[in-house]
């Protein structure tokens, strides 16, 4: 038996992750996206990771075919009404994401919970302008989502306590460890690997290293991967957007300043697997 609907905004590798992790806690999942080829793709996605399930053992053949049957794929937003939470994992701009949430508004109930899944815009500003702002609250999870134990729940100025805590314990049914998190820039996480990143690549920059040999480094001291393994698993482009919006949001302070190789792969197109090859393939 599902239980309540569940509804995620955005396909991409967070969105079909969150998706995948709310089903498996039982959720009637819908997952909305602009088109139906960027939704199938997230399908086969999924299909993906339950055929790793089953291969490992933590899924009954059964068990994925169930799974598969609670996540729902629309490009209609109406099909979010009813959901008891709707997390938005679209690109990181926030006028578009407000655009969006002014939507939501529209279809779900004033119960309904608004969530975001940004890596460092302010949930106080993206609830600014709506008619129940209290409802918004950062839900920012980790790649791969469907793994990754830790969400950063993160209270907007505006958001109320009620939210928060309906927040946490949906992180906990999801199997997750949630954290009550400030909306400072950044939050926690993505706040502290600024510095993991940004010495890396000034590293990287002055020619004292090669990427590889500053990876190997990192994971030889207990890290699993390295700063740019990981930036390319997560998107190239991703950790520049995200290294931007910091940086302008402490007034540009050199510690938080993007490098200029950033810059350039995105320029070239070379933002990770996603797209084929990053930092390394």
């Amino acid at each position: 038996m599902t239980k309540k609907k569940f509804g995620v905004c955005g396909s991409g590798t967070m969105g079909v992750g969150i998706a995948y992790a709310a089903a498996a806690a039982g959720y009637d999942v819908r997952l909305y996206d602009l088109n139906d080829q960027i939704l199938a793709k997230a399908g086969q996605t999924i299909d993906a990771f339950i055929s790793k399930g089953v291969e490992r053992g933590k899924l009954t053949e059964e068990g994925g075919k169930e799974l598969r049957e609670r996540v729902v794929t629309t490009t209609d937003l109406s099909e979010m009404s009813g959901a008891m939470i709707v997390v938005e994992a679209i690109v990181e701009r926030l006028d578009i994401k407000q655009e969006l949430f002014r939507k939501l508004e529209e279809v779900l109930s004033a119960d309904a919970i608004i969530a975001t899944n940004t890596s460092s815009i302010a949930v106080t500003e993206m609830a600014n302008g709506l008619q129940n702002p209290e409802r918004v609250v950062g839900m920012h999870f980790f790649n791969p989502a469907h793994i990754m134990k830790l969400v950063e729940v993160i209270k907007g100025y505006a958001t109320s306590e009620e939210v928060m805590q309906r927040t946490v314990d949906l992180s906990i049914e999801l199997g997750k460890t949630p954290v009550r998190v400030k909306d400072t820039p950044g939050f926690i996480v993505n706040r502290v690997a600024r510095n993991f990143y940004g010495e890396a690549f000034r590293i990287v920059g002055e020619g004292a290293a090669s990427h590889e040999q500053v990876d190997r480094c990192l994971k030889s001291v207990g890290f699993r991967m390295g700063p740019f393994e990981l930036m390319d698993l997560i998107g190239v482009d991703v950790n520049f957007a995200v290294t931007q919006s910091v940086y302008g949001q402490y007034f540009n302070e050199a510690r938080f300043q993007p490098h200029l190789i950033q810059k350039k792969m995105v320029e070239s197109g070379r933002i990770g697997k996603k797209a084929g090859g990053g930092f390394y393939g």
